[in-house]
């Protein structure tokens, strides 16, 4: 069974009330230690002090009975008649009778335990009892104290012992008027002193004589037999205030001498009961006690009220972080205020849950909606789609992504570039609303349509119409932007009745509208048969490397001034075991997609190295030039990775030209900079391939830690005939030497070329006039054939249009 929260320790409520009763408890025990102590001090030190003044009032007692006793024997001595019997000679008949008589009368009527009479020389004349002779010791004890003539007072108690007994002894002279003799009475101790005491206080007493010289013995007593043995044996054997146990009652005791030192054999044990005099503080205690009680009670009941008005709201804010947890961010969070802190915690969760409801709505907003268009996502466009197909409804799915859109953003900025998917989103919409449709952005610069009218040709009309608008070009920013677009078309349920299989039909014909520059384009299956030998042929890559598939071949490099082998050009091919020699532009291109690019590249460049050590073994220095692709120039370790494939094979990186294209470095120009520095640092010679081919930077060109720049095969091919490429032939080749760069052209095809690059000073030249390109291993074989092929007529109407 659960405990209470207020008596369980996990909680707060319960280490609330915990700590509240703990430190009562604490304190009350604390305060009744210290009363306990105090009373007990106290009681003993009132005690002490009664003890004392009741041994002063004892010793008077005693003091009294010997003043008394004393007179009695003194009247005695003077009695007539006994004068008379003891002046008689004790030799008359009857003399020692009638003395002996005189003394039993008076012994008799004042309760004397012997009386005795003794002649001037301490002779036993008559006594009450046979043993009286004995005395004559005592009585010579008075006689010589009372010749001192020291005056009776409180320590004269007149005490004697005797045969372990205490006896008050007194001893008057007789006189008629000369001395006769001494009348000696002795009075044996009891416990009548002690009475009196006990009746004058609340002292109890014991008269204790010291037989064996350790231990005490009884004499007298005011308690009862049992109690006095007690007493007796819990006696020290000094003077002072002890502690002793009587009938299960606490007494406090005090031993008082009745001897002077150092005899101290006679004493009385004075005792005051410790609980009777506690017995006032006791009641007390309780009753504080009691107050004690009802303090835990109600201090037990305002600390559970306390933690319960403290844990309260804690719990109740715990309540709301649990609804919180479980996606309520509804209900608002009202807690009752106890405290400043509280009421800070409760509306700081309040807060909390007010943002994540704002939050929440912002979030299911961006899931299901474009933050830039404001158009629905691909997550609300699936739904829209799995709605349809779910009532089995016909539809048409139209994709379309934007043509030139990453240029867009390379050459003006990513903020006009949204402003451009802004305005094909407002004319899409604008469209869609003529037709019915529903627009969804689905990333980037892509968007898709679903045309509730399923038919193909509806489809091919919307997909025109919005070709048709495009052509239109946009006003952005003082910019007039060109835009064009491929569609892909997918219908349901011709084309799939699948929602994934429908989009990626729909994407794939996006695409070969796009390949095709067609505009638009229906999924046809044929399209599916392409995706799938690429799939096929990305696996079969991956196999060659493993089986050694590729070759490596070489294409020369000749310096056009010298005609001298200065270097080739490394360059994969792949001899496949079905298909044959599979050309570069047919696994090159889907190899940069796929991002198997880089495996390829460290593939020739490792081959390079070996074919350079090759060389080198053989006393040929060849440089060869490896062409590197976007991903390899953009990854991290590049750098590493290169310089680790030409230590194996002991090279230097002087002896390789890294050629990167001008697109390569415009995708991401800083972080290309900081490679090719890094590459140049290293020693790599450094050229930019297909030269005025891309969106060139001078500004980035003059930067850049590059060696030559190599003219694109395009210019090349066609400044025989075009005065305009041989235009920019001229001006490359000026435009690299005014910047330190050699200038290789490639495409070099016809000796009207070679004629025309050396008059216009190009350094060197690559194509098919000098040669094709050759399996590695030939290329040695070529070296020793080199020679430059016969030239023609020279290029004059060429040249005369340069001049």
């Amino acid at each position: 069974m659960a405990l209470p929260s207020f008596l369980n320790l996990r909680r707060l409520e319960g280490r609330i009330v915990a700590l509240f009763l703990g430190l009562l408890l604490v304190v009350q025990l604390a305060s009744s230690g210290l009363i306990q102590t105090s009373i007990e001090r106290n009681a003993n030190t009132s005690i002490a002090a009664e003890l004392k003044t009741g041994e002063r009032v004892f010793r008077r007692l005693l003091v009294q009975e010997a003043e008394k006793r004393s007179d009695a024997a003194a009247l005695l001595a003077q009695d007539y008649g006994f004068k008379t019997a003891i002046s008689l000679s004790l030799t008359e008949p009857g003399a020692a009778e009638t003395i002996q008589d005189a003394l039993f009368n008076q012994g008799e009527r004042i309760g004397a335990s012997v009386v005795a009479y003794f002649d001037t020389e301490l002779k036993l004349v008559a006594a009450t009892r046979p043993d009286a002779a004995r005395f004559r010791d005592l009585l010579q004890q008075k006689i010589t104290q009372q010749g001192t003539g020291r005056p009776a007072g409180d320590d004269d108690l007149q005490l004697a012992l005797l045969d372990g007994k205490a006896y008050q002894v007194v001893a008057v002279q007789v006189r008629t008027p000369a001395p006769l003799g001494w009348i000696m009475m002795g009075f044996q101790l009891d416990g009548a002193a002690l009475r009196d005491l006990k009746t004058l206080s609340e002292l109890q007493g014991v008269v204790v004589v010291r037989i064996d010289g350790n231990s005490w013995t009884p004499l007298a007593s005011s308690l009862d037999p049992h109690d006095t043995q007690s007493v007796t044996t819990q006696v020290p054997g000094g003077a002072g205030l002890f502690s002793a146990a009587v009938s299960g009652e606490q007494w406090r005791g005090q031993l008082a001498p009745l001897e002077p030192e150092p005899r101290y054999r006679l004493g009385v044990v004075l005792l005051r009961s410790f609980d009777a005099a506690v017995a006032p503080y006791r009641n007390l205690q309780v009753l504080l006690l009691a107050l004690t009680l009802v303090g835990v009670a109600v201090f037990a009941l305002l600390s559970v009220l306390l933690a319960r008005r403290i844990s309260g709201p804690i719990n109740a804010l715990g309540r709301a972080a649990v609804r919180l947890g479980s996606g309520d961010y509804e209900t608002p969070i009202a807690v009752p205020v106890t405290t400043e802190e509280v009421d800070e915690l409760a509306t700081a969760f309040e807060q909390m849950r007010q943002n994540i409801r704002t939050q929440t709505a912002k979030a299911e907003r961006l899931a299901y909606w474009d933050e830039l268009t404001g158009l629905p996502n691909r997550a609300q466009f699936k739904g829209l789609l799995e709605d349809r197909i779910a009532h089995d409804e016909p539809f048409a799915v139209l994709m379309l992504d934007l043509d030139r859109f990453k240029h867009v953003n390379d050459v003006l900025g990513h903020e006009v570039g949204d402003e451009l998917l802004k305005s094909v989103s407002e004319r899409l919409q604008a469209l869609c609303r003529q037709r019915g449709a529903e627009l969804a952005r689905l990333a980037g610069d892509e968007f898709a349509l679903l045309l509730r009218e399923g038919s193909e040709a509806a489809a091919l009309h919307t997909a025109q119409a919005i070709l048709q608008d495009f052509k239109r070009p946009l006003h952005i920013r003082d910019h007039l932007v060109d835009i064009g677009a491929g569609i892909g078309i997918a219908l349901y349920p011709q084309h799939a009745r699948d929602l994934m299989q429908l989009l990626s039909r729909a994407e794939l014909a996006m695409y070969a509208a796009k390949q095709r520059q067609s505009g638009s384009m229906v999924y046809d299956a044929a399209l599916d048969k392409g995706s799938q030998q690429s799939l096929s042929l990305l696996s079969e890559l991956r196999r060659a490397i493993e089986n050694q598939e590729l070759c490596l071949y070489l294409q020369p490099k000749i310096d056009i001034r010298t005609h001298e082998a200065v270097s080739a050009e490394a360059l994969v091919r792949w001899l496949h075991p079905v298909r044959g020699l599979v050309p570069p532009m047919q696994f090159i291109p889907f190899a940069e997609q796929t991002g198997f690019i880089s495996e390829l590249t460290r593939w020739v460049i490792a081959e390079a190295a070996r074919a350079i050590r090759q060389a080198a073994d053989a006393g040929i220095a060849l440089r060869l030039s490896v062409n590197l692709s976007t991903r390899d120039l953009l990854g991290p370790d590049l750098p590493s990775r290169m310089a680790g494939l030409l230590a194996e094979q002991r090279v230097q990186p002087s002896s390789l030209c890294l050629e990167i294209t001008e697109s390569a470095i415009m995708d991401d120009p800083q972080r290309a900079l900081a490679t090719l520095e890094q590459l140049s640092s290293m020693g790599f010679k450094l050229s930019i391939d297909d030269f005025g081919t891309g969106y060139s930077s001078l500004a980035y060109l003059k930067r850049l830690p590059v060696d030559e720049l190599k003219i694109d095969k395009s210019f090349v091919l066609a400044m025989e005939h075009d005065l305009d490429d041989a235009k920019i032939v001229r001006s490359t080749i000026e435009l690299a030497h005014n910047l330190g760069l050699t200038v290789v052209a490639e495409g070099v095809e016809t000796s009207k070329a070679w004629q025309l690059l050396a008059a216009l000073g190009c350094d060197e030249g690559q194509g098919y006039f000098i040669s094709r390109p050759m399996p590695q291993g030939e290329f040695r074989d070529w070296l020793d054939r080199w020679a430059l092929p016969e030239l023609g007529e020279a290029p004059n109407t060429a040249l005369a249009g340069l001049q």
